[in-house]
């Protein structure tokens, strides 16, 4: 099939749920009006309840808790509802899992869906909620990013984000710029950014999770390569150390680093401080996922009108696009003893009541997956940005969200390749070795 008509087949789902809002299937149960799901959940008891919400600790992640939180207690105040932190990235990780397997996971916690929640062992330590009446709320093109042998286990956080480049438009006007539509045109404005004597890209390596996106963004540009990779790669008949597409992200981190475009002290400069200097100008792009523009709204909201989205560039300019996250997820763990007023919260978060009380909070990053959940007028540029791609079709779910393979050391290494400490082909060979892990842990054939 042209590679052209198969990337909007992958994702018109996504495009006609999250755009458009589409109606429930004729199969599937009524959706209830909005908030009656939650409200009949938590109309089980009257009884005073405390639960226990933990989230990881960015200022966008505790906003968006506290504001689900504040509206959902209003509806309901003999609930009390805590809200936990924890750390992001590889720690994080690490935290839910020792978590879920110590018994000591919160009532209800928020984690990523795709790849890295099939690590989870879902079916042995979440519970399942197939069968809510809130499910129908959802847009189908999420279901199986939160789903393990048919059965789903967590209901949407946010929104859909893009994930690419956020550029500082203000730089771009006064250096007389274009936004690139080829890596080669990437390389050229690096130039003159850098002439100028401002940073051309921000690297926040001390925060190692933002260090990923050159490698994860660039998928849509694989894809477009190799329609197959996906498949290939779960069966473990592709590697990234012996497919040149693949192994381009990692050589991105090395150009990056061997052409000196990363911003200053960018092995220890912190997320919160590469936006600021997004923010003011002294850097001109962020490789980052686009839900770091509520961040940069609540803490510069002025400035965060001057930037702006674009995918990662490629080779052709007529295909350029990019790269699609979904939400991550909401889900109770079977530990929980307070499994009815979760699932009440839970169902909240799934409802167009739930979503407006997070707009209302943190400015929207991208369009939501909640049927007939809307977006204000006054959405950012990035965001418009985001839509444009998600409307002409040039776009690809991330790797993550096409394979359950994913291992856990991605961004140690592209910090390794971002600070001058390993190669690309040492990086990407490295890579392949932490993902045969993770394949065989989940017991995947051909590993």
């Amino acid at each position: 099939m042209n590679v052209k008509k198969l990337l909007p087949l992958l994702l018109i789902l996504l495009v006609m749920s999250l755009v458009a809002g589409c109606a429930a299937p004729a199969a599937a149960p009524a959706a209830p009006a909005a908030g009656e799901a939650a409200a009949g959940e938590a109309a089980a008891s009257d009884e005073p309840v405390t639960l226990t919400y933990l989230v990881d600790d960015s200022s966008q992640s505790v906003a968006s808790a506290e504001a689900l939180v504040a509206a959902y207690t209003a509806l309901h105040p003999n609930v009390t509802i805590n809200v936990e932190t924890r750390p992001q990235g590889g720690d994080g990780d690490n935290f839910v899992k020792t978590r879920l397997a110590t018994g000591e996971m919160a009532d209800v916690f928020a984690y990523n869906s795709g790849s890295l929640l099939q690590a989870l062992q879902p079916a042995s330590t979440l519970v399942d909620i197939t069968n809510e009446p809130y499910i129908a709320n959802i847009a189908e093109s999420f279901l199986p990013t939160v789903s393990q042998d048919g059965k789903i286990y967590g209901v949407p956080a946010g929104t859909a984000m893009g994930g690419g480049i956020l550029y500082n438009k203000k730089v771009y006007e006064e250096l007389g710029l274009s936004v690139p539509k080829t890596w080669a045109e990437f390389q050229a404005n690096n130039e003159k950014i850098a002439a100028a004597g401002i940073a051309p890209v921000i690297a926040t390596f001390g925060d190692t999770w933002t260090s990923q996106l050159f490698v994860l963004a660039d998928f849509y540009n694989l894809q477009l390569e190799l329609p197959t990779f996906a498949a290939d790669y779960t069966a473990n008949q592709a590697k990234y150390a012996t497919t040149p597409g693949a192994l381009r992200g990692f050589q991105y981190m090395q150009e990056g680093f061997d052409k000196g475009w990363w911003s200053q002290d960018f092995a220890t400069t912190k997320y919160e401080q590469g936006l600021k200097l997004l923010a003011d100008g002294t850097g001109a792009h962020f490789p980052m996922l686009s839900f770091a523009l509520s961040t940069l709204a609540a803490n510069w909201p002025e400035q965060a009108q001057d930037i702006g989205f674009f995918g990662i560039p490629g080779s052709d300019p007529e295909t350029a696009g990019a790269t699609i996250w979904m939400p991550g997820g909401v889900y109770i763990p079977q530990t929980t003893e307070n499994l009815e007023a979760a699932k009440g919260f839970q169902a909240f978060i799934a409802s167009v009541p739930g979503t407006d009380a997070l707009t209302a909070a943190v400015a929207p990053t991208g369009p939501y997956v909640i049927k007939g959940a809307t977006l204000p007028d006054d959405v950012l540029p990035a965001v418009k940005d985001i839509a444009g791609y998600i409307d002409s079709g040039l776009n690809a779910p991330a790797l993550e969200f096409l394979s359950p393979v994913k291992g856990p050391a991605l961004e140690q290494l592209t910090v390794a390749v971002g600070t001058g400490q390993m190669t690309a082909e040492e990086a990407a060979a490295a890579y392949d070795v932490d993902v045969e892990k993770q394949a065989q842990q989940l017991g995947l054939e051909g590993w």
